[in-house]
């Protein structure tokens, strides 16, 4: 295929306006809430959610705010510019971030690992970049992001066992997710959130052999639990430790992870996330390829599988289905640009 970056410039407005577009539909909405006494519902999701209360639900909207900054500080000029700036001036203010904090604290527990491993790649892409806007934003969800990292330090000791499914769950994804901010602490004079997510990878994956690969997919998928793990392992092991880690754990590129996922009902949203199952397969393959020696007989067929199961993805974006434009495009994005 073109190369990546050249495809993420070509599709870059589209995956920018849709968007803008969702981010600010409050609904439909499915609003995650503890409820311990009559009347504890809130009126309506920007009451708890006064940030990211569009996008259906709100990890979504995390992840979709991380695309616009990730698509702002990349391409600026083959994206809006000054209607992402203004979008990302209204909802990441220091007061509806405040509000999101303590939203979180009440029940951030329910939205374990993901939306805290993509709270964490919002706030690592505003604190890594160089732009006033950026040093603002980034300020702003300091106290989100130390509450998130709380949420972490509390949970990975205490998580004996990893979750090993193809959603949000699943517990690869999310530490890989938190994994470079938790690199900025440590170089930052805080190595506690890297010291507890690589504790617990090794913990959980360093001695797991014979994946049984030919089990996936599950029917409403969006994360392949073997590709996951080992992308978190090519970003934790050096290279002289991944390459045998590899070996054991999938000791022939896998039949079952080769072919895209079939998706037989894009109106289904449970269906639907096997269209997100594809872009993500692309992004791990393409991270494993890069991760491997360049001269390893893999590469080319890793790299051929990933463009196979992405380009038919691309256009499903902007398809005008909200089960996909809620949160497709960070996927897309996830691959073209990671």
């Amino acid at each position: 295929m073109t190369g990546r970056w050249d495809v993420l410039r070509e599709r870059a407005a589209e995956f920018a306006n849709v968007t803008l577009t969702n981010i600010e539909r409050e609904f439909p909405n499915h609003l995650v809430a503890l409820t311990r006494r009559p009347g504890d519902l809130p009126h309506r999701p920007r009451d708890v959610h006064p940030a990211f209360f569009g996008c259906f639900d709100w990890h979504s909207c995390v992840q979709m705010h991380w695309l616009l900054v990730r698509l702002l500080r990349t391409v600026p000029d083959a994206v809006p510019e000054a209607d992402i700036r203004a979008a990302l001036h209204r909802h990441l203010t220091a007061a509806a971030l405040a509000t999101e904090t303590e939203t979180f604290r009440d029940r951030g527990g329910l939205l374990r690992p993901y939306g805290w491993g993509w709270t964490l790649t919002l706030i690592h892409e505003l604190v890594t970049w160089d732009d006033p806007d950026a040093t603002l934003w980034a300020a702003n969800t300091r106290p989100f992001g130390d509450a998130v990292v709380e949420a972490f330090l509390a949970w990975l000791p205490n998580a004996t066992y990893p979750i090993r499914v193809g959603v949000h769950e699943n517990s690869a994804f999310g530490v890989s997710r938190a994994l470079a901010h938790a690199r900025w602490r440590a170089a930052e004079g805080g190595p506690a959130l890297l010291d507890a997510l690589t504790s617990a990878a090794h913990r959980w994956f360093a001695d797991d052999a014979d994946y049984p690969a030919s089990w996936e997919p599950s029917g409403a998928d969006f994360l392949s639990p073997a590709l996951c793990e080992a992308e978190l392992m090519a970003n934790l092991l050096p290279d002289n430790e991944f390459v045998p880690w590899l070996d054991r754990f999938l000791p022939a590129i896998p039949a079952a992870l080769t072919t895209p996922a079939v998706v037989s009902d894009d109106s289904d949203g449970q269906i639907a996330h096997l269209h997100g199952l594809n872009l993500s397969r692309a992004w791990c393959w393409h991270r494993l390829a890069d991760s491997l020696p360049p001269d390893d007989p893999r590469v080319p067929a890793m790299r051929t599988i990933a463009d196979d199961h992405a380009l038919p993805e691309l256009d499903e974006v902007g398809g005008g289905m909200y089960e996909l434009e809620h949160w497709l495009a960070c996927y897309a994005v996830l691959y073209l640009s990671g």
